[in-house]
């Protein structure tokens, strides 16, 4: 019987934090969701290490793209939700996203984020985040974009594309209507603006952001994004 939610973690060499990750996985199991980690390939035993702890695991080409298509066609949620490795769900997640679809007529929607780290400039980074999303309609992978499943697949899926491919879905998905926004907040990680500096990480986004709007190819954002 198909569960209401399926959350589809892809993961990769994730075995240094991936006890932490399952810990916050299996919470959402007896609430009746539908939990599934797709590896990429990873060389640290992450999946075995995952399916010993009794978490399904499959196995996808390398790319996070990829490893969430293919997760999508492994489940059976009604509504998928792509939760990042490094990122966490609030509490009644499951519930407020399920009621507020079924409340209206949203088809697709995200999460406030907010990160964790020491550097003052975070929740300023944080709120900025959510505010740009908010008016442009466009989601982050980092803010657990979740999907009806009739309309993931009328739009084809994550592109197959190393970068931004949250960024095209997106786009697509906006063709079915404005994201419903959730206040409710997840905590991702801010260890990318922390380990390569906040504002060169900020400058970095948005050159890389306004390069792909004008068209750049995303296998060349992604090289400058390494």
């Amino acid at each position: 019987m198909p569960k209401p939610l399926s959350i589809i973690v892809p993961m990769l060499n994730e075995a240094a934090v991936l006890s932490e990750l399952l810990e916050h996985l299996r919470y959402w199991q007896p609430r009746g969701c539908e939990i599934l980690l797709v590896d990429g390939g990873s060389s640290d035993g992450s999946a075995d290490i995952a399916e010993a702890a009794g978490f399904r695991v499959v196995h996808a080409p390398r790319g996070r793209a990829r490893q969430m298509n293919a997760g999508a066609e492994e489940t059976q949620g009604e509504v998928l939700l792509f939760l990042h490795a490094d990122t966490r769900l609030p509490q009644e997640a499951d519930r407020r996203l399920l009621a507020a679809l079924q409340s209206g007529d949203k088809q697709w929607g995200r999460f406030d984020v907010r990160l964790s780290g020491n550097a003052a400039m975070l929740p300023l980074i944080a709120t900025m985040m959510n505010l740009r999303s908010r008016l442009s309609g466009i989601a982050t992978g980092d803010q657990a974009i979740f999907v009806r499943r009739p309309v993931f697949e009328q739009v084809g899926g994550f592109p197959e594309q190393p970068l931004m491919e949250d960024i095209e879905l997106s786009a697509r998905l906006k063709r079915f209507g404005a994201p419903l926004c959730l206040r409710d907040r997840v905590l991702t990680s801010g260890r990318r603006w922390e380990s390569r500096g906040v504002w060169k990480t900020i400058l970095l986004m948005w050159r890389l952001r306004w390069a792909y709007w004008r068209g750049a190819d995303p296998a060349r954002l992604a090289q400058l994004y390494r």
